[in-house]
């Protein structure tokens, strides 16, 4: 039966005193952090039967925040995925403790969207949503930013040199991978239709102007329509998609640039076209992977949920502690590509 290791071992692991490890782990002096850390590592990796208490030991010593944020959606998996995402950053954070309050907006008005976005200030000490880019909320992350309140923007930016930052992706990058699919896949040049949820939400402006460019530079033979606006809503997206199905014979491939997937891909299931064309939809989920497998969709390009969020709550509490950035930046997560062949 091996030997239960003792503090003796666990200094040795960790590579200090004894009497440094006796007060880790009865809290009896101050002991610098990375010093509880390494003990706390130590102790993990040999074993030690009082790992549990020392992480307690640390996370008591921690600050405590409260985070606010505004997703889209409530009953949309992909909002769905990414609040649970939210609260496991929240919780698993090694520099403070804290706790997240996530709200879901009732539509994509801005000035309601703004309206709950001040309601989360109140009760938060930094917010991360994801709006619309408006003179309105513009307003009220301008109002918040002087009363000292950090505020992000998520997956599409808003208030640019105003808000303490933006994380997501390069949406312009989105754009320019979703034509190169279609431009590479589909079996002859044809239209080409895209769908965007609205030109207010800056990053769908962008995919659509990386999109379009891809086709101007390199897939001239290429014609790309005019843009479809579907509010991101499903029924939208299904009947206008069995519009082109019917109205386009030539109809070679479809990026569908924010949400509305569920409706693409049941109107091609429903169509069932004899030249299925290239498509390209956002964000994997059980519907979308499944559309995969079909090969009703061509590919799905999908946001590193949990990598964003880690990355934002790291963010927010250094705002917090450090107080306003001098020159408001974009940090940049890399996407996931998704195929039939790799799902």
């Amino acid at each position: 039966m091996p030997k239960r290791p003792t503090i003796t071992d666990l200094a040795r692991a960790s590579g200090v005193s004894v009497a440094t490890v006796d007060r880790v782990l009865n809290n009896r002096l101050p002991v610098r952090e990375e010093t509880a850390r390494r003990v706390y590592e130590a102790a993990t990796s040999i074993g030690y039967h009082a790992a549990g208490l020392i992480k307690q030991r640390m996370r008591q010593e921690l600050p405590e925040y409260r985070l606010g944020f505004l997703l889209l959606r409530g009953n949309d998996v992909f909002y769905s995925d990414f609040a649970r995402e939210l609260e496991l950053a929240v919780s698993q954070s090694q520099r403070f403790r804290g706790v997240a309050t996530i709200d879901f907006a009732s539509s994509l008005a801005p000035d309601e969207i703004a309206a709950q976005m001040r309601k989360l200030a109140a009760k938060s000490r930094a917010v991360a949503l994801v709006g619309p880019d408006h003179p309105t909320l513009t307003a009220a992350v301008e109002a918040l930013k002087a009363r000292g309140q950090p505020v992000f923007s998520l997956l599409s930016d808003f208030a640019a040199g105003i808000r303490e930052g933006y994380v997501g992706l390069d949406n312009r990058k989105v754009g320019r991978t979703a034509a190169w699919m279609i431009a590479r896949a589909a079996r002859k040049p044809g239209k080409v239709a895209l769908f965007v949820g609205s030109h207010r939400f800056h990053g769908h402006e962008l995919r659509e102007i990386g999109f379009r460019s891809f086709f101007r530079e390199h897939a001239p033979e290429f014609t790309v329509m005019e843009t479809l606006v579907n509010l991101e809503a499903n029924q939208v997206t299904h009947d206008a998609m069995i519009d082109l199905l019917a109205r386009y014979p030539d109809l070679a491939g479809c990026y569908v640039a924010g949400g509305g997937m569920e409706g693409a891909v049941s109107a091609l299931r429903a169509a069932r076209p004899v030249n299925m064309p290239v498509v390209v939809c956002n964000e994997i989920n059980a519907e979308s992977r499944a559309a995969l497998a079909d090969n009703i969709l061509t590919m799905v390009i999908s946001t590193p949920l949990a990598a964003l969020c880690r990355e934002l709550v790291g963010l927010m509490a250094h705002a917090i502690e450090a107080g306003a950035a001098n020159a408001p930046g974009q940090t940049f997560l890399p996407f996931d590509i998704y195929l039939p062949e790799n799902i």
